[in-house]
């Protein structure tokens, strides 16, 4: 049967259906909207023809309510839940609840991308969330820090004079000789530092890989000076990976 991914997040709602037996990220289709255009998601799940639901929400109790309302009737529904472990990961939280059920479906679809290494997992969203996993499933711990576009908006709410910059395809010079320059520059060298510092660290441990995602991870992965691979909604390929474990 159709299984329907759902990944809602601060902003957005990311979907993907998988046909039976789909390698981890192929999907027979998939989406993403801000949460108003629910009414609009529903009728396309409906559609679909979908069997299960497997769902990760971190936008709280009415959206998950809403999502609930808007899956189609008689199907089996899942709602992931950070756990002790999961899926080969072993969640090293001091409170294995309090962890993201977001960052911990993103460790687990990094883990099932580069089994058997080192990992930093990147998610690039409204927030960043930098977590780095052991080579044997130990997920450590993470830091979280404000997105791109929230340190951009800090900027221009805060500071007189500065207009609100979102950074554009090609990256401005290190150091910009223009204002909106120079705060593209600061926020993009922000974000990709502590991708870089995490990675340093972790790297100690050996042979590492670096997995980047998030609605501005191509913003950001042009900046960064470590080897990384870009994967597009890596919590949906934890998502799958934990639904078929």
């Amino acid at each position: 049967m159709k299984l329907l991914l759902i990944d809602a997040g601060n902003t957005r709602i990311k979907w993907a259906i998988a046909l039976p037996g789909a390698a981890l990220g192929e999907w027979e289709t998939s989406h993403a909207a801000p949460h108003a255009d629910l009414v609009d998601i529903a009728a396309a799940w409906r559609r679909a023809g979908i069997g299960r639901a497997f769902i990760a929400n971190v936008a709280g109790p009415d959206v998950r309510a809403r999502i609930a309302q808007a899956l189609p009737e008689a199907i089996t529904v899942d709602w992931f839940a950070s756990t002790h472990a999961r899926a080969g990961l072993l969640n090293g939280y001091r409170n294995p609840a309090q962890l993201g059920c977001d960052r911990f479906a993103a460790a687990i679809g990094a883990r099932a991308l580069a089994p058997g290494q080192d990992l930093i997992v990147a998610t690039c969203g409204t927030a960043t969330t930098i977590d780095a996993v052991r080579a044997d499933g130990l997920f450590i711990g993470g830091m979280i820090l404000p997105g791109l576009a929230l340190m951009a908006t800090s900027l221009a709410r805060n500071t007189a004079g500065l207009p609100q910059v979102l950074p554009g395809a090609a990256p401005p010079p290190l150091f910009g000789d223009n204002t909106d320059d120079a705060i593209v520059s600061g926020i993009l060298s922000a974000q990709a530092g502590a991708i870089e510092r995490a990675c340093a660290a972790h790297g100690t441990r050996g042979a590492s890989a670096c997995i980047v995602s998030g609605g501005a991870a191509p913003y950001i992965a042009p900046a960064l000076k470590v080897a990384h691979r870009l994967v597009d909604n890596i919590v949906l390929v934890g998502l799958h990976a934990a639904a078929a474990a």
